[in-house]
This record gives C-alpha cells, structure tokens and sequence, in this order.
C-alpha cells in the first residue's frame, strides 16, 4: 500500500503535551504554540477536516505522580492536563481568527462541550477545528489509543503521531547513531521487528481497523502539512 495523499480527506493529529514545553521541561513556548498553531491553520486553509488529540505530558506525568496517588487518580489529573492544553491551543488558534471546538472525554460543560460522536461530526462537517481531551475519559488508556479511537470513530482517512524524531527507526536513533530510518513499513512488520510506534491498545486499534498511522517530527516549522502532503516526510505504516 502506497502513501496518497489525494486520498486524504480527513486527519487527525495526535500532539504530545512536551512539544508545548518547547526546550522547556515544564509549561509552554510562546512561539511554539504560534508555530503549531500557524500550521494548523495552514493545513485547514488546505481544504482537510482536521482533529486534534491532545497529551498533558507538559504539565503533568503519572509516572511523576507523588507517591500516595493511585494510578486511577494520577490518570484522572492526566486528562485535566489535557483540558488545560486544550484551552491553550484554542485560544491561539482564535486569535487568529480560526474558530476551534473544544470537545472533552470527561465532562466539564463550562470549559468544554462533552464528546460526542454526533456533536464531532457535525463540527468537522462545518469546517472547524476540533480538539479532543482528557484522553477516552478512562485511566489506563493513553492518548495514542484516543487519537486511533477518535479515527475510528470519525472516518478519518489517516493518523498523524507527531514526535521528536523524523518518524520510526530500526532502533533508538539518541542512543543508535546507527540506526536505520524506516520510510514505509506494514503493521505486521512493526509487530515482528518489535518497533515502538504507540501503545499496543492503540496499535491493535489501528491495525484491526485498517487505519494507516504516519510518524513525522513536529518540531520542523510546516512539518504537519508536509507531512500530509508529501509521500516521503515521516513513516508510513499500513496494512
């Protein structure tokens, strides 16, 4: 299966919450946010329906949760971590003039319209951006299993993974210098190599619904548009 991306109608982008921090280890970067933001809006203006799933990794972590918080709570402060990213990008994105429908896994009706199927729909359907947050609203799933879910549920044609690295690699590229960049690899190959792409949930997502996942490296200014737009920017992986 070939990368086209004629073929791709609808995205939805999976942002972890670090990239907000910038060179930071904590919080957000001003001209991060306006780059990504920038980019957005650039591949809106490119004609794609477009979603967002949101980390919180830039505010909180649970493996960094104090010792007395169960995993059930620290998960919980995970999702409010992605609410608060979300409210973030929005405004960015409206001070811009691009107008941007927040819908939460959890509900918070004065912050965030409650996920819903439908109410997504209809919003993509309209035009506007749409962010998703606080994950699929459960603990122990991560937001690589949202952002395949959100795909799943919203017929989009392609999940973008945005990481530090220019897409996947035979092994760890910081630590390997050696390290082989793979451009297009199946979902079968992926599980045999033993790659690391996203969490397993996520990945069977994916792989049992035939949702074809590109890794590219955000951090590159107009990344996220090359990334649709060109055949060889990140790692393809499909059936």
């Amino acid at each position: 299966m070939k990368y086209s991306p004629e073929k791709v109608h609808r995205v939805i982008v999976k942002v972890s919450g670090e990239v907000f921090a910038g060179g930071k280890s904590f919080g957000y970067d001003n001209d991060v946010l306006v780059r990504i933001a920038e980019d957005i809006i650039q591949v809106r203006r490119d004609g794609l329906s477009l979603g967002l799933v949101l980390g919180g990794g830039n505010i909180y972590r649970g493996g960094q949760a104090a010792a007395e918080v169960r995993r059930v709570t620290a998960d919980h402060i995970g999702m409010l971590a992605t609410v608060q990213n979300a409210l973030v990008l929005a405004e960015y994105l409206r001070n811009r003039n691009y107008h941007a429908d927040i819908y939460s896994a959890v509900q918070m009706d004065k912050v965030a319209m409650y996920y819903t199927h439908d109410k997504a729909e209809k919003s993509l359907r309209e035009g506007k951006i749409c962010i998703f947050c606080a994950g699929t609203g459960n603990p122990y799933f991560t937001t690589d299993t949202a952002a395949v879910l959100r795909a799943t549920e919203l017929n989009a044609n392609l999940v973008l993974k945005g990481t530090k690295v220019d897409g996947v690699y035979s092994d760890d590229p910081v630590k390997n210098p050696n390290a082989e960049f793979i451009p297009d690899i199946t979902y079968d190959e992926v599980l045999s190599r033993k790659l690391q792409v996203m969490d397993m949930t996520a990945f069977s997502l994916a792989r049992d619904y035939e949702i074809p996942v590109k890794v590219f490296n955000l951090n590159e200014p107009g990344s996220l548009q090359k990334a649709i737009m060109s055949k060889t920017m990140g790692t393809f992986i499909h059936p």
